[in-house]
């Protein structure tokens, strides 16, 4: 079980809802991936700008819990403006802060949101960063009361998987909350990977979103973030520089 503020989950796949070919395929990925949070951006919904479609029209979200981001924030005030308009539209459970400091390679900038992260803590929210993979950033905003950090395992969009396990295991290993990892996946492989490591959970989007098979690839998707966390959980064997004999040799005569 998954715990994040007074949230508990059994799925460990926080999904995002953007890029789907159609409405319908979108649906059917958020079916079948067993997600129980759905990821947005607040500015691309109808509250933020009248013009733009309601493009969760097609699923029931009294079924998930809602982790509305606060994209397009470049400052920490942008982005608990834009938190509180959430809030204010009954949308938000909880709040991703994205405040993108480069856009070139849309990396966080992690001055505003170690700010806007102390500011929404006292505001009541619960709060989810999106960092890099600053092991000492992840500190400071887990010690500002973010409720779970969410390092990139690579540029947003980017496909790339973990570019730097040494420092996301580092960040997983002296963490005093839950650590999602999001951004940068773009396989099942890459998803085994980050949970084998010991993440609590992965969030994705454009993996699923602008696959080939979108409603496949989030069952894989799905499937990829138990195995990696049983795999975790169990243990793996010791990497060794020699073979070692499948089968005991003890009490066999020669």
């Amino acid at each position: 079980m998954l715990t994040i503020g007074d949230k508990q989950f059994h799925s460990r796949l926080f999904l995002g809802t953007g890029k789907y070919p159609d409405f319908d395929t979108q649906k059917e990925a958020v079916d079948v991936s067993e997600t129980e949070v759905l990821t947005f951006s607040v500015r691309r919904m109808n509250i933020f700008e009248p013009s733009q479609p309601n493009f969760l029209e097609k699923l029931d979200v009294e079924k998930y819990s809602l982790l509305p981001n606060t994209a397009g924030a470049k400052t920490a005030e942008e982005a608990v403006r834009t938190a509180k308009l959430a809030k204010a539209s009954g949308l938000c459970d909880m709040i991703k802060v994205e405040v993108i400091g480069c856009d070139k390679t849309l990396l966080p900038d992690p001055v505003e949101t170690l700010k806007a992260t102390e500011e929404l803590v006292k505001e009541g929210f619960t709060v989810l960063p999106y960092t890099s993979d600053d092991v000492v950033l992840a500190q400071r905003l887990a010690d500002a009361g973010a409720h779970a950090i969410m390092p990139g395992a690579s540029p947003i969009g980017s496909g790339q998987g973990i570019i730097n396990p040494l420092n996301l295991s580092l960040i997983i290993e002296q963490a005093t909350v839950p650590i999602i990892v999001d951004a940068g996946i773009g396989s099942p492989n890459d998803v085994t990977a980050a949970m084998e490591l010991g993440a609590d959970g992965i969030l994705l989007n454009t993996a699923v979103s602008a696959a080939a098979h979108p409603v496949k690839m989030a069952e894989a998707m799905k499937l990829a973030v138990r195995a990696g966390r049983l795999g975790y959980e169990a243990g793996r064997i010791p990497k060794k520089r020699y073979a070692t004999a499948s089968s005991p040799m003890e009490g066999i005569s020669v």
